[in-house]
């Protein structure tokens, strides 16, 4: 409803009481149609996906027993996250719960200097800084701690008893995706609540205990703060931002890879931004998850819906751009990850592999000048067809004897030759090699 960021309420220090009444009591998403979402998800080829079921303001979209701040209560009266469980799964789509671990709404919940929205209230503490680095003034203190009452053990038995309706109530979650643990202040005590939320805030040890009794085989994300591998997690989430090479942690003192998925947005903002302007193209959207996948990772890709409950226009667009590249590449997608070493990638390509099929893929990010040259023993000796995958016209390799003659050819190096023209319509070609 505000339109301007997910994180409004921080950003512009809204207190919970003045949020509810300019937004709580107003919320009536009247367009929400979760058959739509569902499409527009399987139609540019997802296959799992991940609804937040309450964010960082506390807002629960299901009819939890643990609080009135939900969606029931709200003016469109109903529980909207079941409908788009039932809406996905009817698709085959894997179905995932994001949920927050920060509530600023709660009042049980500590007050923290870092990005509660009431962070100028807390008594002021010499060093204390806002996360993005702003000094906290303290400006609306009082002379009244806010904390005084507040109960952090009390809101981790709320958040462990909401968790445990979404682990009982919505059949089976493939994904629970926390967010987030923060450590701003090493220097102050971990169960210094106004400093530090880590595994003591949430009671991290017995909702990671709950949570696997409960749904033994559920993937967890690496934000609990566990001291266990992956913070307890199952997979690493680097967030708006791209690995540059496939994701390791450090285990038994070696550097070893893991399941990994990078979260990243259509444009900078989670949640619906009416007036931004720096939204990626459908081009950029296409060559990311084919750089995830190239390194053996997953995208997760965020929609915001507008607060009448539609997707916007720019991005069932781009959804829609996504789904026509995977209507005719998706084999280079799925079931593909990382190439054996001894392929290595021409400029500006990227590539992924299959190793069941046996198939390595090509992914053009720049269209070469005719002839595009893979070096390595592997492409000679393992190559025996290649085809532009879009179509499943054959691609040629080796150079004729004229320019063998101006350009030579290394004893370890495959030529393609390539149409002179980019494929019209295909925002990025792949050529696809079959080996032996």
């Amino acid at each position: 409803m505000p339109a301007r960021h997910e994180w409004v309420q921080s950003y512009e220090r809204i207190a919970p009481e003045a949020y509810s009444t300019r937004y709580f009591d107003r919320f009536d998403p009247d367009l929400y149609r979760p058959e739509l979402w569902a499409a527009a998800a399987g139609d540019a080829g997802m296959k799992y996906a991940v609804i937040t079921a309450k964010h960082h303001e506390g807002f629960c979209l299901w009819d939890s027993g643990q609080t009135d701040f939900k969606a029931t209560q709200a003016p469109c009266g109903r529980d909207l996250l079941r409908p788009f469980l039932d809406a996905i799964r009817e698709r085959g789509i894997r179905a995932g719960l994001y949920y927050s671990l920060i509530d600023w709404h709660h009042p049980d919940y500590v007050v923290d200097f870092h990005n509660h929205p009431q962070r100028e209230s807390v008594p002021p503490t010499p060093g204390a800084v806002y996360h993005r680095g702003t000094p906290v003034t303290g400006r609306d203190y009082d002379g009244r701690d806010i904390n005084d009452g507040r109960d952090q053990s009390k809101y981790a038995a709320y958040m462990r008893e909401q968790v445990r309706e979404l682990l009982t109530d919505y059949g089976d979650i493939d994904v629970l995706w926390f967010d987030f643990t923060f450590q701003v202040h090493p220097d102050q005590p971990r169960d210094d609540f106004r400093f530090n939320k880590g595994r003591e805030a949430w009671d991290a040890k017995r909702l990671y205990e709950m949570i696997r009794e409960l749904r033994p085989e559920i993937m967890l994300t690496d934000r609990l703060d566990l001291d266990l591998p992956l913070s307890g997690g199952d997979f690493k989430t680097p967030e708006q931002a791209q690995p540059r090479e496939w994701v390791h942690v450090e285990a038994d003192g070696q550097q070893r890879p893991v399941v990994w998925e990078a979260c990243q947005t259509f444009s900078g903002s989670w949640g619906y931004h009416r007036d931004e302007n720096e939204w990626r193209s459908s081009r950029q959207l296409i060559s990311t998850l084919i750089d995830c996948v190239s390194k053996g990772g997953n995208l997760l890709l965020n929609v915001g819906p507008t607060g009448r409950g539609e997707i916007d226009e720019r991005a069932l667009s781009r959804l829609g751009d996504i789904g026509r590249w995977m209507k005719r590449h998706d084999r280079s997608i799925y079931g593909c990850t990382q190439a054996p070493p001894e392929f290595r990638p021409p400029e500006h390509t990227r590539l992924t592999y299959h190793p069941q099929r046996r198939r390595l893929y090509v992914h053009l990010f720049d269209w070469p000048y005719h002839l595009l040259h893979l070096d390595g023993p592997g492409y000679v000796e393992l190559v025996e067809y290649a085809q532009l995958l879009h179509d499943a016209s054959e691609v040629g390799f080796g150079l004729d004897a004229w320019h063998k003659k101006q350009l030579g050819e290394a004893a370890e190096t495959l030529t393609l030759n390539l149409p002179t023209r980019e494929p019209a319509g295909v925002e990025v070609p792949v050529v696809e090699l079959f080996l032996k």
